[in-house]
């Protein structure tokens, strides 16, 4: 007699399967996809445009053995659920889950879950649904308009400034901010202006700003203005006027949504956006806690809605209650900047709250444990009262200029217990007690000299911000918009800022002459609203990108006649072949930049940059050059390499170790900044 019939589940990742098969027990078997099984294909355009944008979908390549296991998986089982991500992408991987297994899509074959814990699996189990054809339409709109953009214009990139150029949708409007926002840079003139200050005395020292005279805001633009307001203050008393104190208080932040949490891990904790979302995708399918076993620690990562449900609420306020006290307890209302169709999803937050992240912190790596502690204390003090502080606002009249001090000291911390906010001085700022009509003393009066600054280069952080803010793409694309504009050589990334290339300005302006709507970001921003709607509104989603292809027809017709080839000027370095004698040039690699022979083909002579640290190698005596291997890490090795093959991690100096005559390396310790570069010396001072 033969084994009874399994129930079968198929989700993504295996990460996630070995979570979720722990949970459901021995009369189930959970496989996984491994992401895509079908999509449009490489090899060609794939979309039918003289049919109505019909999709062409092929099995992907590559699959084939998961296909094989997966079709056997399911003949065998006795039922087969669907529990791929909830949301538009995962919609449409498990729609093409049922036609590659023959599945019937409009049974209950689908289950979803915002959190891989045991009673949100088996709730899912107990209510499947067929496949929600609205959103699988959204997905299929996006990704066919994305391959009409991407492919229509990337071959003509290719053929009139260089191959393996590229275009996209969301991806050429994102350049063009960054680009924008390089030129406003480069045009800024900057205007001077000056500060000055009083410091003044009653019981302590304590400064106070000139603001404003006669009861007029007042700008000081020029030195000589600033000398003849410093003598009209001198001699004269430093009286007080009024003195305001009121309490104000300082509301916690909502929960994390996918771009809240890209951009406070990019402030607290230094991670890219690709980063970020790595490890919370791992704290997502599930990290082995001793004691627990494997454990989803957080909820699904792609959100863009703030709403949390009514067991989070409760179990939250039943952990503040007894580990911080009521008073302890908000009751804070968040809602969405726009009325999302992602709203079905939750805010990210951890899966269990009696979890703390200093309790599991042994279970973690480092990076896991302060992606974790983030999200848990953004959610715990979203739950959380208030921090109420003690502010006094004080004006001063010297004659008729007008002076203002401000004080204020943390009465109850609310929220701030913990959840530490970077902008928010930790120190109380605080006033000596002053009265109306008191004479202050004149400690010192200092005057500096400013300039307006110009606006801040985007880190990934900001450009995050900025997209969301303007509408254009979407939580789960601006980690591959980041990634692809990066590949292309649009963009450079230095000390975390994003400077765009004279390749990403080529691309921009030609993209902004010829192909104005999709680099506009109104015109972006209102294409992400229809495609919303296909989801919402249920419209049809050939007729969006019908509207679209309407235009963008023409405007390829027009840019392939008129688009010259344009020639990308060598960036001469000053340097001659020792080969053949021509100019040496920095050329784009695969790995990055690189130096060769202007004279190509005829001569391939390339050479890696490299830059001289006045550092020489103790093996050989020839200098220690500073260079980058294939994963873009910077180390320092012998220019005499491959005959000396002397290399550094960490950056060494002219000094040798006093205990066994190796170099020292610069290497930031918490007591030290040098060591020595030999491993099996302790040395460092």
């Amino acid at each position: 007699m033969g084994s009874a019939k399994k129930t079968l589940v198929i989700v993504e990742s295996p990460s996630k399967a070995k979570t979720i098969g722990k949970f459901l027990g021995s009369n189930y078997k959970v496989i996984a996809s491994v992401g895509h099984v079908r999509d449009l294909p490489k090899s060609k355009l794939g979309v039918d445009v003289d049919n109505h944008f019909e999709p062409e979908y092929i099995t992907i390549r590559g699959k084939g053995d998961v296909i094989k296991a997966l079709r056997k998986e399911a003949k065998d089982a006795s039922k087969v659920y669907l529990a791929t991500d909830p949301d538009r992408e995962g919609e449409a991987i498990s729609w093409h889950l049922t036609y590659i297994l023959g599945l019937d899509r409009t049974e209950p074959c689908r289950i979803i879950f915002n959190e891989i814990t045991k009673n949100a699996i088996q709730k899912a189990i107990k209510n499947p649904r067929p496949i929600d054809l609205k959103l699988v339409d959204a997905q299929q709109a996006r990704r066919v308009l994305d391959r009409l953009v991407g492919y229509k214009i990337s071959p003509l990139l290719w053929r009139k400034i260089k191959p393996g150029l590229s275009a996209g949708r969301v991806q050429s409007a994102a350049l063009k901010i960054i680009c924008d926002r390089e030129n406003q840079i480069k045009s800024f003139i900057p205007k001077e202006y000056w500060n000055i200050t009083a410091f003044l005395e009653s019981k302590k020292i304590f400064p106070a700003k000139l603001t404003a005279y006669n009861g007029k805001k007042l700008t000081i633009e020029n030195k000589k203005q600033n000398d003849e307001i410093v003598k009209a203050l001198s001699g004269k008393d430093y009286i007080v006027d009024k003195v305001e104190e009121k309490e104000r208080t300082r509301k916690a932040y909502a929960p994390f949504t996918t771009s809240s949490l890209q951009q406070d891990a990019s402030n607290k904790l230094n991670f890219y956006t690709k980063k970020t979302m790595m490890v919370a995708q791992q704290l997502y399918e599930g990290v082995e806690v001793k004691g627990h076993g494997t454990v989803g620690l957080v909820t699904y990562i792609r959100t863009d809605s703030v709403r949390i449900s009514d067991e989070a609420k409760a179990a939250a306020a039943a952990y503040i209650t007894e580990h911080f006290g009521k008073e302890y307890l908000g009751n804070n209302v968040y809602s969405n900047k726009k009325k999302d169709v992602q709203d079905a999803h939750e805010a990210i937050r951890p899966s269990h709250i009696e979890l703390n992240p200093d309790d599991i912190k042994d279970s973690l790596t480092k990076d896991q444990y302060n992606l974790y502690k983030l999200i848990w204390s953004r959610f715990m003090a979203s739950q959380m009262s208030a921090a109420i502080f003690d502010s006094v606002s004080v004006e001063i009249l010297n004659g008729d200029y007008h002076f203002k001090a401000v004080g204020s000291k943390l009465k109850f911390n609310g929220f701030l217990k913990v959840y530490k906010d970077i902008q928010e001085d930790d120190e109380d700022k605080l006033l000596p007690a002053l009265k109306s009509g008191d004479k202050l003393k004149l400690s010192e009066l200092k005057s500096e000299q400013h300039f307006t600054q110009p606006p801040s280069r985007f880190t990934e952080a900001a450009l995050v911000k900025d997209l969301e803010e303007k509408n254009i793409g979407r939580p789960s694309t601006y980690v591959p918009i980041i990634g692809t504009l990066l590949d292309r050589r649009y963009l450079t990334r230095e000390k975390k800022v994003l400077i765009p290339t004279d390749l990403g300005f080529i691309v921009t302006n030609l993209m902004e002459k010829y192909f104005h709507q999709i680099v506009d970001t109104h015109f972006t921003a209102e294409l992400e609203d229809k495609l919303d709607d296909v989801e919402a509104k249920h419209i049809d989603w050939k007729n969006v990108v019908d509207e679209f292809y309407v235009t963008f027809k023409d405007e390829l017709a027009v840019a392939d006649s008129e688009i010259e080839k344009i020639k990308l000027e060598d960036r001469l370095t000053g340097d001659m072949c020792e080969l053949c004698g021509k100019p040496m040039a920095i050329k784009q690699g695969r790995f990055g930049e690189f130096l060769a022979c202007t004279g190509y083909p005829e001569c391939k002579n390339t050479k890696a940059i490299v830059s001289k640290i006045d550092v020489s190698c103790p093996t050989c005596g020839k200098d220690i050059v500073a260079r980058k291997g294939k994963s873009g890490k910077l180390f320092y090795g012998c220019s005499g390499y491959p005959e000396c093959n002397q290399v550094y991690w960490n950056k060494p100096v002219n000094q040798k170790c006093k205990e066994c005559g190796c170099l020292l390396v610069e290497k930031k310790l918490k007591d030290s900044t040098l060591s020595c570069s030999n491993k099996d010396c302790k040395y460092k001072e």
